[in-house]
């Protein structure tokens, strides 16, 4: 046990975490709740958005806070997972915490947290909540780890929250259809409380929950709506219409889709916290994160994205089709044993000439063997075995040619690497 009186580094702390209880991931509420209340942090003093989802959270998320920075409020965002470090994973305004921030906080939670075992997860998440209350901050926006009925996040009683997507994710955890997925997400709904849906054809469970706890959701396509042409868009919610909008600058069709919702949070907390057209094209434009089809500069063309399961592997193929390229595009993959492989590899088989895969070195990590299993079940014939990712990564670079695309996919975890083996601008 680290004592609480020794100075301890980041890197001490985080390992300290992962130590602290036996499994990667175990829903439930009781264990944050306990030692949330031990931190007197049940109420805290600001305003708390949650964004759940399957795909654009983290999206919808630097959109919203990047709008409300703008117009000057002090906001804290908690997303998960990092790419690089673990900074990445609290913001206050537009900076990362920084370590005294993050082990200053993780003190005060182990010296709260008595015996009670805590996942990795759930220490950052109270270590989160602990720093923006230290920093006085007037909007949290929490991005649910999970699901959201049983995820840590769910603790506090959120003043908005939006469920972006409903798809096929942690099946093992959060059942087997989208009926099941939409229920799990909707637990972030609060009654009497401003929900936000941002799926086109949600579940029937998601709108029967808020509907029995009497949550007001608002869902794209029902109670507010977008039109696009082809240099701007407009958001309608019944007379009210924001016109002229600058498109978002991560890019995707469904990033449209997480603008509106970002949009109607905006709108449902306007006489809280108003906000300027020029705020929202600010923050539209301006919002960006890595590894969200994030395009490199040069050449051949580099694009990484985080897709891991069958919906976001169908937004990237979409995606892939709309930028125009005058060859052919060379994947780099390795991905998680418990995601469909096969299935996201049906995805974006079309639009691959060659894969270089590589297995992931995680408790949770595809071997390269099981992974070019699910492309051949997938029907891919071209696939080249390498034993990192780094290693895929140059191959596929030197195959490539300056017409080409390098496309970098299949985890948080692949694009990290690649990231860090990337130039320093």
């Amino acid at each position: 046990m680290i004592p609480l009186t020794a100075t301890r580094s980041l890197e001490d702390w985080l390992t300290w975490m992962e130590s602290l209880h036996p499994r990667e991931i175990e829903l439930g509420l009781d264990r944050v709740r306990a030692v949330r209340d031990r931190l007197d942090l049940s109420s805290p003093p600001f305003t708390i958005v949650t964004v759940g989802g399957t795909n654009g959270k983290g999206s919808t998320v630097a959109m919203l806070t990047r709008i409300w920075h703008d117009a000057g409020y002090r906001i804290g965002a908690y997303t998960s997972p990092h790419l690089l470090t673990f900074h990445e994973r609290i913001r206050i305004g537009d900076r990362l915490a920084t370590d005294s921030d993050l082990c200053e906080a993780f003190g005060r939670v182990e010296q709260a947290r008595g015996d009670i075992p805590l996942t990795y997860f759930e220490f950052g998440t109270l270590a989160a909540l602990d720093l923006f209350r230290k920093q006085r901050i007037e909007i949290a926006v929490l991005e649910v780890g999970l699901g959201g009925r049983l995820d840590a996040v769910n603790v506090w009683e959120a003043d908005v929250a939006i469920v972006t997507s409903v798809g096929t994710d942690h099946q093992d955890w959060l059942g087997t259809d989208r009926e099941q997925i939409g229920y799990e997400k909707a637990g972030i709904f609060r009654p009497g409380q401003c929900a936000v849906c941002g799926d086109p054809h949600p579940p029937q469970s998601l709108l029967s929950h808020a509907r029995d706890i009497g949550a007001r959701l608002h869902c794209l396509n029902r109670d507010f709506e977008i039109d696009t042409a082809d240099h701007a868009w407009s958001w309608h919610r019944g007379g009210k219409v924001l016109s002229g909008l600058p498109y978002p600058a991560m890019r995707g069709e469904y990033q449209l889709h997480n603008a509106a919702c970002v949009l109607m949070a905006l709108d449902c907390l306007a006489d809280r916290w108003p906000v300027t057209m020029a705020n929202i094209r600010v923050g539209l434009t301006q919002a960006v994160l890595p590894g969200r089809f994030q395009t490199l500069p040069g050449y051949p063309r580099q694009v990484l994205d985080v897709a891991h399961n069958v919906e976001a592997a169908e937004a990237l193929a979409h995606t892939l089709v709309a930028q125009t390229l005058a060859g052919t595009t060379y994947a780099v993959c390795a991905m998680l044993r418990d995601k469909p492989m096969a299935d996201v590899a049906r995805c974006l088989a079309p639009h691959i000439t060659h894969w270089h895969i590589a297995g992931l070195d995680l408790p949770r990590g595809a071997s390269v063997e099981v992974l070019h299993a699910a492309l051949e079940q997938a029907g891919v014939a071209a696939v080249t075995e390498h034993p990192d990712i780094e290693s895929a990564y140059r191959a596929a670079l030197s195959q490539a040619g300056p017409d080409d695309r390098v496309l970098v996919f299949g985890s948080f975890h692949t694009v990290g690497v690649i990231l860090r083996v990337l130039p320093t601008p």
